[in-house]
């Protein structure tokens, strides 16, 4: 999606949505796993949770407890300029920015790193030889900066963020050149596509179908999905279970298209977010008409869908955006920090990523707009506690029930909007029945359960 910022191309308009109606998902067995979930079953949460950055504008000491894995937005403008014949002196950017200390800062403090070396800035025409150049520079690049490398801090490499204005031809000409510029500088170096969408390319994305035949040249397929009601002048987002929305149907079908053409490839959700600022857009202005959502929805819709991701299959998943200006327009108010102090959003995550970082998705236990959400989480170590996610997409509060053959419950905590301790909500399990009753709502709470 497009981005009003000074890194990425602003745009005014995206083609209206369709609607997308998704079935509900039967609830699934109550009867509940009690050993740690085998790896194949997918990541533990501290390889998924993963937070959009901008170089050096990324504190990492900060963004730390919201986020293990970084997406950083490289500007390969920046390493070089106007003559892409010519390499950088690493690790130095043509700009005289050290990729050696911004990477390296992050990766003191344990983040992984993804670079989206993104190109829009250079226009098709104005490399010397596009073949020559992406080869050239992927290649050093992945020399000099991937593992086993000079400054060993990036482990994944996308070519391309959202670049519709190279035509299909032309990017798939600097795609192969690139990756094939990676592999022979670092075979450790793991290649990520640019946005990709099932159906036809579009400004910001590339029709996945342009991949077919390369599956030896990437490792990882990624899409951007933005909940979008109601499209210009509005924008106006929506909460992530709607099935009236082109979110989750997307992401759905992508991953149909990966298990039918690259079986075993990863996918990525690498932008999802939701604005909200405190300020009202000029009445006057280009966004005058502009709605944002409230730090509350934000908050709760961007845990819900860290969720729902995991429970899709979708291997990492990187929230837009790590910090905004607080400014009341489209993608400028994503930040999980505003001016750098933490929303509600970056407490909410942070008890989330705390809560499961050693842990995976299990399985369904419910699925329902109407009934509401459960999802079981299994620890990395065998007995350790299992936990339940529960929630409702659209209703404040429902009653539930809940069998747990077997299960003893532990303790609970609705998700936090401050740094304060999270609340606990009134849980009871009948001694006989093992049943726990409660009531949830768009808040998830969290269930700890041991075996009796």
């Amino acid at each position: 999606m497009p981005k009003p910022r000074h890194y990425c191309i602003a745009a005014l308009l995206i083609l209206s949505c369709f609607i997308i109606q998704c079935s509900k998902t039967p609830s699934e067995s109550n009867a509940p796993a009690t050993k740690a979930a085998p790896k194949a079953a997918g990541p533990l949460f501290r390889d998924f949770v993963g937070v959009n950055g901008h170089t050096v504008t990324f504190k990492p000491t900060l963004y730390k407890p919201v986020c293990r894995v970084v997406r950083d937005y490289h500007p390969v403008d920046w390493d070089l300029e106007k003559n892409t014949s010519l390499l950088p002196e690493w690790p130095f950017a043509r700009n005289r920015v050290s990729w050696e200390k911004v990477y390296g800062s992050w990766a003191a403090e344990g983040l992984k790193i993804n670079a989206c070396l993104m190109f829009d800035n250079i226009k098709a025409s104005d490399w010397k030889n596009i073949a020559d150049d992406a080869y050239a520079y992927g290649k050093s690049f992945a020399e000099n900066f991937g593992p086993g490398g000079k400054w060993p801090y990036v482990e994944w490499i996308e070519v391309g963020n959202e670049p519709g204005l190279y035509d299909d031809p032309t990017y798939k000409t600097l795609f192969e050149a690139m990756a094939r510029g990676i592999r022979e500088g670092n075979p450790k170096m793991k290649i990520v596509t640019c946005n990709v969408e099932v159906g036809p390319s579009d400004r910001y994305w590339k029709g996945v179908d342009i991949f077919k035949g390369l599956e030896a040249k990437y490792d990882v397929l990624q899409i951007h999905r933005y909940a979008i009601a109601e499209q210009w002048p509005v924008w106006r987002r929506t909460y992530p279970e709607n099935p009236a929305v082109p979110f989750l149907g997307n992401i759905q079908e992508l991953l149909k298209w990966r298990n039918a053409n690259a079986p075993g490839k990863p996918v990525w959700v690498t932008e999802f977010g939701w604005d909200s600022s405190t300020k009202k857009p000029d009445p006057k202005g280009d966004w005058a008409k502009w709605i944002g959502s409230t730090d509350d929805e934000q908050a709760r819709w961007t845990v819900r869908s860290f969720l729902l991701f995991a429970a899709m299959g979708v291997e990492k998943a990187f929230v837009y955006m790590h910090n905004d200006d607080d400014k009341p327009q489209l993608h400028a108010a994503s930040g999980l920090t505003r001016n750098y102090e933490p929303k509600p959003a970056f407490h909410a995550v942070a008890w989330m990523l705390k809560s499961l970082e050693n842990y995976r998705f299990s399985r369904i236990i419910q699925q329902s707009l109407e009934e509401g959400y459960v999802y079981e989480f299994t620890p990395e170590k065998d007995g350790d506690p299992i936990i339940w996610a529960a929630w409702h997409p659209n209703q404040p509060s429902r009653d539930l029930t809940l069998k747990t053959s077997g299960l003893r419950f532990k303790n609970a905590e609705q998700m936090p909007l401050s740094k304060d301790a999270p609340l606990t909500p009134e849980i009871k399990q009948d001694e006989k029945t093992g049943e726990l009753k409660l009531k949830i709502g768009e808040h998830p709470i969290l269930l700890w359960l041991t075996p009796k």
